[in-house]
C-alpha cells in the first residue's frame, strides 16, 4: 500500500511538473509532426499501467514520452475515474476524455485544460462529428445518448434507445451516427440533421461490443458476445450479412470485458481488418478487399488486447497493449513507456498530426475505414 501512494504522489506531481512544459520542437515548426495521445486510466489497474493524465509520445523520435497533460475526472472519493472513450477535432483545436460521470475538454497544442461537465446518466465512449461541433456521448450503460455542444458540453438533444448505451461513432461523412449497447443485438442509426434515430441494423447473433465502419458507411464490422471474431452488417438494409470466427482458435478465460474479441479495426485503406482475441493474446488479420473478409494471419502480443486503432495514414497499428506495430512489416516497433519507465497500456488513444504548429488531422479510437471518405484535415 505504500507503494501505491507514493507512486500515486509522483505521479501527480509529475502531472503538475509536466503541466507548464510545452512541446520542445526537435525540428522546423513547418514540418509536419506527429503525437500519439493516450488517456489513462485506461483500464482499470492505472496504477500499474500509466497512471492518470493524458500521456503525450513523439510519434516521429520513436515514440519518446514528451509530457503527462494532468486531467481532472475524480470520483467522490478523490481518486482519478477509468476513462471511458477519447475524441479530438483538428477543425476546432480539442481533445476530449469522458470518464464514467464527467466529459472534459482540453486545449490540443498547449494541454490547457478548458471545462469539465459531469452528468448525471453518466458517460461512455463517445464520438465528435467531423466539423467539431456535437459530441454523441453515451450514457454509462445506461437507456439513453445525449447529443452535446462541444464547445461547452451542454445537452442539446437526447436520444433513447433503452440498449445500455455504450459504443459510438460518427460516420466519416458527418451524416450518421452509430449507437451500440451492451443490451442489444441492434445498431441504432441516427441522422445526425435531426438527431433522430431513423433505423436499426440488426439482428446480430448476440449483444454488439466494439465496431467499426467503412468509409462510404455501407459496411459495418462489429465483435459481438461469445463470438471470436465478428459479423458484418449492411448499413443500408440493416441486414446482417456475415458471420465470422477466427479459425484455428479456441475461447477461454479473459481477464477483462467478458467476451473473446473485443476490439476491432479496420486499415484507413479497407486493406485489412484487425481483430482482438484476449484469450490467445492474439491480433488477427482479415483480408477486407473480400466478402466476407478472409482470414491471412495472427499476430502475438504481450497481454491480452481489448482494443486496436490506427495511425491516420494507416502505417502504425495501436493495440491497448502499448505495443506500436508497423502495418506493412507487421513488426512491434515500440512500446509505449511513460516518464519512469512504466509501460503504458490503454483502449483509449488517437494519433494527431501537425503542421506549422497547428492541428492538422486527427486519429480516431475506432480504427475507421477511410476510403472514399472525406480526408478530415483541417482547413
Amino acid at each position: 500500500m505504500a507503494n501505491a501512494i507514493s507512486r500515486r504522489r509522483f505521479l501527480n506531481q509529475g502531472a503538475g511538473i509536466a503541466a507548464a512544459v510545452t512541446f520542445a520542437p526537435t525540428r522546423p515548426q513547418t514540418a509536419r509532426r506527429r503525437f500519439l495521445y493516450v488517456a489513462t486510466p485506461g483500464i482499470r489497474d492505472y496504477l500499474e499501467y500509466g497512471g492518470h493524465g493524458l500521456l503525450v509520445f513523439d510519434v516521429d523520435d520513436g515514440y519518446r514520452f514528451v509530457r503527462r497533460i494532468p486531467l481532472q475526472g475524480l470520483g467522490p472519493d478523490g481518486k482519478p475515474l477509468n476513462v471511458k472513450g477519447i475524441c479530438a477535432s483538428a477543425a476546432t483545436g480539442r481533445i476530449y476524455v469522458s470518464t464514467t460521470r464527467q466529459l472534459q475538454c482540453l486545449e490540443l497544442t498547449t494541454g490547457q485544460f478548458l471545462w469539465e461537465r459531469a452528468y448525471e446518466v453518466g458517460c461512455d465512449r463517445m464520438a465528435i462529428t467531423p466539423d467539431g461541433s456535437e459530441i454523441y456521448l453515451p450514457s454509462f450503460e445506461g437507456d439513453v445518448w445525449q447529443v452535446v455542444d462541444a464547445s461547452d458540453g451542454s445537452v442539446l438533444a437526447v436520444i433513447k434507445t433503452d440498449s445500455g448505451a455504450h459504443n459510438t461513432i460518427v460516420g466519416p461523412n458527418g451524416k450518421e451516427a452509430y449507437l451500440a449497447g451492451l443490451r442489444s443485438p441492434h445498431l441504432t442509426v441516427v441522422d445526425t440533421a435531426t438527431r433522430q434515430a431513423v433505423r436499426r441494423v440488426g439482428p446480430f447473433s448476440a449483444a454488439i461490443r466494439p465496431f467499426t465502419v467503412n468509409g462510404t458507411q455501407t459496411r459495418v464490422y462489429a465483435n459481438i458476445n461469445e463470438r471470436l471474431g465478428f459479423e458484418v452488417g449492411d448499413l443500408r438494409s440493416g441486414k446482417v450479412l456475415h458471420q465470422v470466427d477466427v479459425p484455428g482458435h479456441a475461447k477461454g478465460p479473459v481477464k477483462r470485458h467478458g467476451c473473446p474479441s473485443h476490439g476491432i479495426g479496420l486499415t484507413p485503406d479497407e486493406r485489412e481488418l484487425w481483430v482482438c482475441d484476449a484469450h490467445n493474446q492474439k491480433l488477427h488479420i482479415f483480408d477486407a478487399t473480400v466478402e466476407p473478409p478472409a482470414y491471412q494471419t495472427a499476430l502475438v502480443l504481450k497481454d491480452e488486447p481489448g482494443w486496436v486503432a490506427f495511425s491516420p495514414d494507416g502505417d502504425r497499428a495501436y493495440p491497448s497493449t502499448g505495443e506500436v506495430i508497423d502495418v506493412s512489416t507487421r513488426a512491434i516497433i515500440a512500446e509505449l513507456r511513460d516518464e519512469t519507465g512504466t509501460a503504458v497500456q490503454s483502449e483509449k488513444m488517437l494519433e494527431v498530426e501537425f503542421a506549422d504548429g497547428r492541428p492538422r488531422r486527427v486519429g480516431d479510437q475506432f480504427g475507421l475505414g477511410r476510403l472514399g471518405a472525406p480526408d478530415g484535415i483541417a482547413p
